[in-house]
């Protein structure tokens, strides 16, 4: 048997597991109903109470021996630059960078299921459409007869310490606030409750993004900045223009307008790492360079590195072929580049929805860009990937457009 047979055979028995489980829940469900239809009351106290969420869909609630066997670990979070949030493709937030690694401690992968509130996030746990609340929930006396709080101790003095460390008060933690299980998983509570106990100082680590090139060397954020032009007398911008120039004419761009956008991502550093991960000249994502074609033994190479991004921007100028003006259409390539076309999609919904033009950049969509840090914004329900940082969205297009300016009134073509 080969092993995409075997995949498949564990695929098939995954499934037949979950299935039992759903038939054996919802059989129980129904002699329950049966056995209570006249015999159904009330707790007022407990309706009053803005944290209680009726069960409603009769999912099977998991335990560690079941996630374990099925490999997947489901943790329900709210968007937010502390909880979850997705950048260029890329999955961060502190609360999931640690549930991310208690996933691997029990040999399951980790699926994220984000609420639009906390009142949803309650109503999914009871209903057993995740395993765990992975992010800050206040520990509310109405909860705990269903839910088993875990890692205030450890969640608190972690976030703490961080906000001390990168001088953010919007990283202190909430008080009284915790993890959260069902009862009916206690296993996976005390699984939970020990690894975090256990493992509370290598959150920091867990939470630091490294990055590794081929040879399994790893690098931490760092960057060597350069002159925005290296002589102009001779109409030099770098020492990588003869990249710039050749791949440029691949995606149709000035190839100064790709010199302006390398400086802004590297400073024309082809060993720059980003504190969130990204490599090389023109800053590729892991996942981006596994995307365009480019092995992690290259991502440093300047060649390598540009040829992939020209490849990525002449796929985000399919994404926005629509946009008729071409000049136009560089500012989503640029926001798209920088943030991901989700975040970008995301705010051209906004603006279409409050009457502003989804096409244009200036005075419409970077407006609501901008708006994207804020929950009143990114849990509306037109956001389909939730919350980022649009003033770095912002001033990215903002300063790239700038400097190729600059580039176009002192370098000739």
């Amino acid at each position: 048997m080969n092993n995409e047979q075997l995949a498949i055979n564990k695929s098939h028995t995954a499934c037949l597991h979950r299935v039992s489980h759903l038939l054996v829940a919802n059989c129980f469900l129904l002699l329950f109903s049966l056995c209570a239809c006249n015999d159904v009351k009330s707790d007022n106290d407990l309706e009053k109470s803005p944290f209680v969420c009726r069960a409603t869909t009769g999912n099977p609630h998991f335990d560690l021996l079941d996630i374990q066997e099925n490999g997947e670990l489901i943790i329900l979070t709210l968007y937010g630059p502390e909880s979850y949030f997705e950048f260029r493709g890329e999955h961060f937030g502190i609360q999931f960078m640690i549930a991310r690694q208690y996933a691997k401690s029990i040999g399951a992968g980790v699926r994220v299921e984000v609420a639009r509130n906390q009142q949803d996030l309650i109503r999914k746990l009871t209903d057993g459409e995740g395993d765990i609340i992975a992010c800050q929930l206040p520990c509310a006396d109405s909860l705990t007869t269903r839910f088993e709080f875990v890692g205030e101790a450890e969640i608190t003095a972690f976030m703490d310490s961080l906000s001390r460390q990168r001088s953010d008060t919007t990283l202190r933690a909430r008080p009284h606030a915790a993890w959260a299980v069902r009862k009916d998983s206690p296993l996976l509570s005390a699984s939970l409750a020990q690894w975090m106990k256990a493992h509370q100082k290598d959150f920091f680590a867990y939470t630091t993004i490294r990055v590794k090139s081929g040879g399994g060397r790893t690098y931490t954020p760092r960057r060597r900045v350069s002159a925005p032009i290296l002589n102009a007398a001779k109409g030099q911008i770098s020492l990588y223009d003869d990249l710039f120039k050749q791949y440029a004419l691949q995606c149709g761009w000035d190839w100064r307008l790709l010199a302006a956008q390398a400086y802004q991502e590297s400073a024309f550093d082809p060993q720059a790492v980003s504190y969130m991960g990204a490599m090389g000249l023109m800053q590729l994502m892991p996942g981006t360079a596994r995307q365009v074609g480019v092995a992690s033994s290259d991502v440093f190479n300047p060649t390598c590195n540009v040829r992939g991004a020209t490849k990525l921007i002449t796929q985000l100028n399919m994404h926005y072929a629509a946009i008729a003006n071409t000049d136009e259409r560089i500012n989503f390539i640029l926001a798209a580049y920088n943030a991901g076309p989700g975040h970008v999609d995301d705010a051209r919904a906004l603006a279409r929805k409050y009457g502003k033009n989804p096409d244009v950049w200036l005075g419409n969509v970077d407006a609501y860009v901008l708006k994207m840090s804020a929950p009143a914004y990114y849990n509306q329900p037109e956001v389909a990937h939730g919350y980022f940082r649009g003033s770095e969205t912002y001033d990215y297009v903002n300063s790239i457009r700038a400097r190729w300016n600059q580039y176009k009134q002192k370098i000739k073509r």
